[in-house]
C-alpha cells in the first residue's frame, strides 16, 4: 500500500519547515517560505538540506520502500527501528529506497534522512494491511544545536552516525540539527529560529566558520554571540543554553586570521560573552571549551586539519555527551 509523503501518520521531525509541491514534501531547516530573508544562496543551499531530520512512524511493515522525486548526491538514508541503526542505503542517484526483510511485530521507525543533498519524498510502500501508527517524540527532551559544517557532518559513515545523532540517539533527545557547512556565522535570522523552535536545551557551537571567514572581528563577534542569546531568551527564558568554542585544528590556533582573530582569540571572546550574560543574571547559560570536545589528542582524526573523519565524529559525540550533556541535562 502507498504511503503519501503528506499523510498525517508520518511525523517529520527535526524538520523546521516543509515544502509541499505536485505530490512530494521536502523538510527544511529554516522556514522555506521566508528563504529570501535568509541570504546567502549558501546558507539557504545547506538548510535545504535535511541533516538531523528524521521520518518517523510505527509500522508492522516488513518492507519499507520509498519513492523520490530528486535524485542527486545526497548521501544515505538510515533505518533505524525503536532507535537501534539497523541498515544505510546510499541514495547518490537513485529514485528509490528499499529495506526487506524486517520484523513483522508493532516498532518505531525512524528514517534518518541524508545530511548532504535535498530529499523529496513522493511517499512510502509497505506492505498491505500493515498497520501505520503516528509517533510525535512527545517524551523526549527537545534538542536544538546551531553550528557549522562540523555539525552538518558531511564526512560522518551516515546520517545516523553524525555526532549530533549518536548523542540524541544516546541520551533519547528530539534533535533538531541546524548545522549549516560554511553558514555558521551567528545570522540574526537563525537567532530567530532557535527562538521560534521548541526546545528544552539548546547548544550553540560558534567561531570555526566566523574565523575561515573573517566575517566577525575581535568588536563584533562576542556582541554577536550576546545578541543571539538574547533573542533566543525572548522564548526560551530559563532553559539551559550551552556555548561551545571551536574544536582544535592546528592551522588556525593561534594564527591570526585576516581580522586578527586566532581559534585561542575566539575561545576567550565566547567564554567572556557567557561572563557577561551571566553578569547580568543568565545563569542557565553556560561555556564549554572545544579543546574539551574534540582536543589535540584527536588531531589524527582531522584529515584535512578541520573536519572530523567518520571515526572522529564517533569521537566527538562520546566527548559532547560527557563533557557538554552531562551538564546541561537533569539528571
Amino acid at each position: 500500500m502507498r504511503i503519501d509523503a503528506n499523510d498525517p501518520r508520518l511525523t517529520w521531525l527535526g524538520a523546521v519547515s516543509l515544502e509541499a509541491c505536485d505530490g512530494w514534501v521536502q523538510p527544511w531547516r529554516i522556514p522555506h517560505e521566508q528563504r529570501a530573508l535568509f541570504p546567502p544562496d549558501a546558507l539557504r543551499e545547506r538548510a535545504a538540506m535535511g541533516a538531523g531530520v528524521r521520518l518517523a512512524f510505527r509500522t508492522t511493515s516488513t518492507t519499507i520502500r520509498g519513492v523520490l522525486a530528486l535524485t542527486g548526491e545526497s548521501s544515505s538514508v538510515d533505518l533505524c527501528m525503536n532507535k537501534v541503526l539497523c541498515e544505510s542505503i546510499p541514495l547518490a542517484g537513485k529514485d528509490t529506497f528499499e529495506f526487506t526483510g524486517l520484523p513483522d511485530v508493532d516498532r518505531l521507525v525512524e528514517l534518518w534522512l541524508p545530511q548532504t543533498g535535498r530529499f523529496r519524498l513522493l511517499g512510502l510502500d509497505l506492505d498491505d494491511g500493515a498497520s501505520v501508527e503516528p509517533h510525535t517524540a512527545a517524551a523526549d527532551m527537545r534538542w536544538t544545536t546551531y553550528g557549522s559544517s562540523i555539525t552538518q557532518c558531511a564526512a560522518a559513515e551516515s546520517p545516523a552516525l553524525t555526532w549530533p545523532a549518536l548523542v540524541a540517539r544516546g541520551r533519547e533527545l528530539n534533535l533538531t540539527c541546524l548545522g549549516f557547512g560554511g553558514q555558521c556565522h551567528l545570522d540574526p535570522m537563525i537567532a530567530r529560529v532557535i527562538r521560534d523552535t521548541p526546545a528544552d536545551v539548546i547548544t550553540i557551537c560558534a567561531g570555526i566558520n566566523i574565523q575561515g571567514g573573517a566575517s566577525l572581528n575581535p568588536r563584533s563577534f562576542q556582541p554577536a554571540i550576546i545578541g543571539s542569546v538574547r533573542a533566543i531568551r525572548e522564548k526560551h527564558p530559563t532553559i539551559p543554553i550551552g556555548l561551545i568554542s571551536p574544536i582544535f585544528s592546528a592551522p588556525r590556533e593561534t594564527k591570526p586570521n585576516a581580522v586578527g582573530f586566532s581559534l585561542e582569540g575566539m575561545r576567550g571572546e565566547v567564554e567572556a560573552a557567557v561572563e557577561a550574560l551571566r553578569s547580568c543574571g543568565d545563569n542557565n547559560v553556560h561555556y564549554f571549551s572545544g579543546l574539551d570536545v574534540f582536543g589535540p589528542d584527536l588531531a589524527h582524526l582531522l584529515p584535512d586539519d578541520l573536519h572530523p573523519n567518520a571515526e572522529g565524529y564517533v569521537a566527538l559525540a562520546g566527548n559532547f555527551a560527557d563533557v557538554v550533556m552531562q551538564r546541561l541535562l537533569p539528571e
